[in-house]
């Protein structure tokens, strides 16, 4: 590709992460930045999906912090998603827990749900239940959400 613009770095980035190839969008992260090239908000959701499969906490953690004081990217709902994602997975429930609560927007659907399902993965039933009425507050018609609770 002779020219590369900030929508080419970002499809190859967000591709290479959704499909189990972190290392590599990290790196291009690297290149990218190192061409010049200013990332968004986009740039930044590739970035942390691609933590969230490979599992670096930390990574994850300090890429958001400098998405947000060194870029000063105001993280969308998509961002605090890939967080709550991320965190639960290392087995930090408590701290997705209060990442979401310090979110400056209400938690979603999909926050919530998964939330349950990683306090249903880790076995912790009291957080559960507060992911689970969170859950029914913002879906209080949906069935489907007793049944995370139960057993797999």
């Amino acid at each position: 590709m002779k020219t590369k613009d900030l929508i080419s770095w970002n499809t190859l980035i967000g591709g290479l992460a959704m499909h189990g190839r972190g290392v590599d969008a990290l790196n291009l992260f690297i290149r990218m930045k190192n061409a010049g090239q200013k990332p968004d908000g986009i740039t930044f959701l590739g970035i942390l999906c691609a933590c969230t499969h490979m599992g670096p906490v930390e990574d994850g953690l300090a890429y958001f912090q400098s998405m947000v004081h060194d870029n000063l990217i105001v993280p969308q709902i998509e961002h605090y998603g890939c967080m709550v994602d991320l965190l639960p997975r290392a087995g930090r429930l408590e701290q997705a827990m209060d990442f979401v609560s310090k979110m400056p927007m209400e938690p979603d659907v999909v926050i919530g749900a998964g939330l349950l399902g990683a306090c249903r993965t880790h076995k912790n039933v009291e957080l559960a239940e507060v992911a689970l009425q969170r859950l029914i507050e913002l879906e209080p018609k949906n069935p489907a959400n007793y049944g995370k609770m139960w057993p797999g």
